[in-house]
């Protein structure tokens, strides 16, 4: 996994945009609302929430740790992409994708289900 084929990852789900905030870090959004972030400048880490029982498994990995600032509400950040396999990736960034979902107002999680 690199940038651009996590950037790809992220534009094939629904209702995706993305956005650069604080200078340099490119943030991937549904309903405006992040759901994974990296950063442009080397070196690159992504930023993406996990389920609450999953937090503690994901910061004992060599290569992730909790992260800045968005720890408190389960958000991994993951250092050394190679500790993850491809099927992790697209299974950790579609699930961020899903629980940032859930919790959009019910007529914008319409909306979005309507793209598909």
């Amino acid at each position: 996994m690199n940038i651009e084929a996590l950037r790809e990852l992220c534009l094939r789900l629904p209702g995706v945009t993305e956005d650069i905030k604080w200078g340099a870090d490119l943030c991937f959004l549904i309903g405006g609302k992040m759901f994974c972030v990296t950063s442009i400048d080397a070196p690159h880490t992504v930023s993406f929430k996990v389920v609450d029982e999953q937090f503690d498994e994901m910061v004992a990995k060599p290569g992730i740790i909790p992260a800045p600032y968005m720890a408190r509400n389960k958000w991994v950040n993951v250092q050394e992409w190679g500790v993850l396999t491809s099927a992790e990736w697209y299974t950790y960034v579609k699930q961020s994708y899903t629980l940032i979902k859930s919790k959009l107002p019910k007529n914008v999680q319409k909306e979005i289900d309507a793209l598909v």
